[in-house]
Formats: C-alpha cells, sequence, structure tokens
C-alpha cells in the first residue's frame, strides 16, 4: 500500500480485489477539464444522439449483469442475487431517461397571459455542463446511476467518484460507457478518499450530486459553497414502517424484515424503526420473530445478506442496541452478542424509548425496533419526530394511504416497501437531514439543467408599456385592465368586530 494507491478489499474475506489511485486535486482538475471539452459534443448530439448512446449503454450492462454482480458481490459483500437486483433497477432507469429525456426537457410553448398576449413564450432546460457524482457504497451500482444517468440523459458530462469502499464497481461503470462511446471521456473516474472528494467539490464542476451521511453531506455543502457550486443531497434517513390494525400482518413482517436487513441493514431507504398498532401486536411479533430467527448472514450462497461493507459501523450498531437495552428495551431476537467482527446477525429490538440512540440515530445495520402504538395518530406523531426525512412504508387496509401522506418523507410506499426507488418516473429524495433536491423522474431531469426561458414578439403591443414614449393614456388604459382582470369586488367586505 502506497500513500498514492489504496487498495479495495473484500469486506467478507480481506482479499484484495484491485488497486486504485489516489487522485490529487490537480489531477481531479485535469480530468474534470477533459470532461468540459467531452461535454460540448455531448450536448450538440442532442437528445436523440446520447438517446442511441444510453440505449446501447444500457443493453452492454445488461448482457453482462452476471459480470457486474460478481463484481458488486465480491466489493461489498452482498448476496449475488440483490447485487442483480440493484443492477436491474439501474437498467431499467436508464432505459426510461434516455427515452424521455426529450418529452420533459426539450422546447415547450407555454401560456403568454392576457398582458403579453403578443409574446410567444417556450421554455427548455439546458445540460449544466460537467457534473460531479460522489457515490456511496452500499448500493454501488443503483444509487450513482440515479445522479449519472439522468445526469447524461440531459447533456452533461459527468466526472464520478465512487466510495473507497467500491471503486472497482466505479471503475466498471465507466469502462463500460466509454466502450459504447469509443473512448469519449463523457463519464470519467476519480478515485480516492475525502480529500479527492473535497478537490471534486471545489474544481469547478457546474453542480454535484451526493449520497452519504448527513455528516459528510454537510462537508460536501462546505466545500461546494467556497464556489457557489450547487448541490443535491441524500444523506440517509431513520425510516419507519407504520402497521395498522387492519394490516395483512404476515405481509408486513416480511416487508419489514426484508426492508430492515436485506443488504445487511445498509440501505438508506430501508427500514429502522416499526410502529404497531397495540391491538395486533404480539401476533406482529410472531410473525416477525419467527422469519428472523430463520435469517442468517455469510458470504457464500445461501446467505440471507453479508458482511458490514464498512467495518466501523459495527461499533456504531454495537452502541445503539447496548443503549436501546440499557434504556429498557428488549431484545427478542438477537442484541449485543449478535455482533462480530464482520457480520451483525439479525436483531430485533422491542419497547426502546424514543430517546434512544436505536430511535433517533441511523443504524445501518440488521437491527429493527419494534413499539407498539394506541393508533395510527401516534404511529404518524412518532414517525415523524426525527430530524430525517426520506422515506417510509404503511401496511393497511382502510386509512393507510392517508397515514402515507401524513408522513413527513419524501417517498412512502403502501403496502410494499421500496417500491418508489424502482419507479423511474417518481422523484427520489429527502427533507431536513435527508438532504434536497431530486434524482429520478422528471424532476431528477431538470435537477441536471437549468431553465432558457424565451419570448419572441409576434406582432406590436395592444399597450406599449416598455418605452420612453409611453403615454398617460396608455397606463390609465393598463391601470383599467387590471381592474378589470384582477381587482374582483369593487369594495372590501365590512370589517368584522
Amino acid at each position: 500500500m502506497h500513500a498514492d494507491k489504496f487498495d479495495s478489499l473484500n469486506p467478507a474475506t480481506g482479499d484484495v480485489i484491485a488497486t486504485h489511485p489516489v487522485h490529487t486535486a490537480e489531477e481531479v482538475a485535469e480530468v474534470v477539464a477533459r470532461a468540459r471539452h467531452a461535454s460540448t459534443w455531448w450536448a450538440e448530439i442532442g437528445f436523440e444522439g446520447r438517446k442511441e448512446f444510453l440505449l446501447r449503454w444500457r443493453s452492454v450492462i445488461t448482457r453482462r449483469m452476471e459480470q457486474i454482480a460478481d463484481l458488486v458481490h465480491r466489493e461489498t459483500g452482498k448476496p449475488h442475487g440483490d447485487a442483480l437486483l440493484e443492477i436491474g433497477i439501474a437498467i431499467d432507469h436508464i432505459d426510461w431517461v434516455a427515452k424521455h429525456a426529450r418529452t420533459i426537457l426539450g422546447r415547450q410553448k407555454v401560456s403568454s397571459g392576457l398582458l403579453m398576449s403578443n409574446q410567444v413564450a417556450t421554455v427548455e432546460y439546458r445540460p449544466l455542463g460537467v457534473v460531479g457524482v460522489i457515490g456511496p457504497w452500499n448500493y454501488p451500482v443503483f444509487t450513482p446511476m440515479g445522479s449519472i444517468a439522468y445526469a447524461l440523459a440531459a447533456g452533461n458530462a459527468v466526472v464520478f467518484k465512487p466510495s473507497e469502499y467500491t471503486p472497482t464497481v466505479g471503475h466498471w461503470i465507466v469502462d463500460s460507457l466509454t466502450e459504447v462511446l469509443e473512448g469519449a471521456p463523457v463519464l470519467q473516474l476519480v478515485t480516492g478518499f475525502g480529500e479527492t472528494g473535497h478537490a471534486l467539490c471545489t474544481s469547478g464542476v457546474d453542480k454535484l450530486a451526493f449520497t452519504g451521511s448527513a455528516a459528510t453531506g454537510r462537508k460536501v455543502m462546505a466545500a461546494c459553497a467556497q464556489t457557489l457550486t450547487p448541490v443535491v443531497i441524500e444523506a440517509g434517513g431513520k425510516d419507519a414502517l407504520i402497521v395498522d390494525a387492519d394490516a395483512d400482518l404476515a405481509a408486513a413482517a416480511d416487508a419489514a424484515l426484508w426492508a430492515g436487513m436485506s443488504n445487511a441493514g445498509q440501505t438508506c431507504i430501508g427500514t429502522e424503526r416499526v410502529y404497531v398498532h397495540e391491538k395486533v401486536f404480539e401476533p406482529f411479533m410472531e410473525e416477525l420473530t419467527q422469519r428472523a430467527r430463520a435469517l442468517r448472514p455469510g458470504y457464500e450462497d445461501g446467505a440471507a445478506y453479508g458482511p458490514a461493507t464498512m467495518p466501523s459501523q459495527l461499533d456504531i450498531i454495537r452502541r445503539h442496541v447496548e443503549d436501546a437495552i440499557a434504556r429498557g428495551g428488549r431484545a427478542v431476537v438477537g442484541g449485543p452478542d449478535a455482533i462480530d467482527d464482520r457480520y451483525v446477525w439479525p436483531t430485533i429490538l422491542t419497547h426502546v424509548p424514543e430517546d434512544s440512540a436505536a430511535v433517533t440515530e441511523e443504524t445501518f445495520g440488521p437491527v429493527l425496533v419494534v413499539n407498539p402504538v394506541a393508533s395510527m395518530e401516534e404511529a404518524v406523531e412518532r414517525t415523524n419526530a426525527t430530524s430525517y426525512g426520506l422515506a417510509g412504508a404503511v401496511f393497511g387496509r382502510r386509512n393507510a394511504e392517508q397515514i402515507a401522506r401524513d408522513i413527513r418523507s419524501g417517498m412512502t410506499s403502501v403496502n410494499s416497501v421500496i417500491s418508489f426507488a424502482a419507479v423511474p418516473a417518481l422523484p427520489f429524495g429527502g427533507i431536513g437531514e435527508s438532504g434536497f433536491g431530486r434524482i429520478h423522474g422528471a424532476d431528477g431531469l431538470r435537477e441536471f439543467t437549468y431553465a432558457k426561458s424565451v419570448t419572441v414578439q409576434r406582432m406590436k403591443p395592444p399597450l406599449a408599456l416598455t418605452t420612453f414614449s409611453r403615454s398617460r393614456r396608455t397606463e390609465g388604459m393598463f391601470a383599467k385592465l387590471l381592474t378589470v382582470l384582477y381587482g374582483g369586488k369593487s369594495t372590501l367586505p365590512p370589517r368584522r368586530r
């Protein structure tokens, strides 16, 4: 290991997967300059030209799914099937954004209104130029692709810094598009640690999309502020799943377990808290614990989920579990002894105080806090009593949709979990400590553009207002017109005493 290089390791075995350079600020600047040059050509080929290349890229990734899934499996430790799942959803997003970019971003005529009826008004969404993307390690294909593919479809070049835990996956993504583009540096890679990320933030990119922790998100924002570079921040969550008294308990338990423990609980939109109506709390717990006890972590085929990809997270998980129990919570499955030096066995905690770390902080491990509530109003109140606001889920029948709308989060699923992430037309993002801005959908496309408005005068105005030769008569007619259009009633209603 040298200061200018670092190894990517398999978190399950410790084996070296590949060695990557630590890019300096000067090298990052050179990469951004190359991207700037490439962005001109990429923007000029237009929506149809970009669509053709992006659909070719989609097909290349599809044909090589097993190859990239194996790499994701080795570099993150997640099961091969889970790797295929995230890759498949990413492929669907590439397809959608390639086919819809023109309709969403292309020039559109808008109403000029009565005052400007002599004008033809249009708006279009133009590419920013070069977009920087700092990706996470937990979903190293799906998550950054929500920024990369959408920024590319909008006409931008992209410089991608993957997590230092999954740089080889990032390399594969960049190489596959570069192959499709016959070497054109429209998507480029920089690798390294926090210093490299900081260099990308201050390199002069036109926008920076970041996915990671709230703490790192603040550092990204501070660095980008030096150059007034706008940012998109997706900074994790503390998502809750609500179970109403009329819910399908078997389905709710199955979904809570999968959302909370798949990918070793390392899912920003996964479930960490579960609020269950007290009328069905006991039967729900029976369903949940029975299923949880059958789960087995490991690296080999047949394991439900893999190791902690980032070893330092194990200390956080242990602290949360120990704090919950010390404050009176109970571990009905797993507990402090379920955490070893690589894996965390399924852990379910109940009756945990709402001010404990396991309830208020992001755990990012296969740990579920399940608490009973007296009503759905209490469930919503507890769900919303957090600084985060990313996603969530509701299981129920009669009132489930209304409960979902009452949750303060960017996304919510009803009678399923995480479904919104697989719907390309839906915007993805949160509020509060979970960040701001959106990827995916029309909002995600526009996130990587600027609006360009144009008016074209098609005839002389009926009232010449923007001229020094404007007459008093014209001003009077203008005032009369405004009164007719917007004045409403001629007198105000009597004031109530």
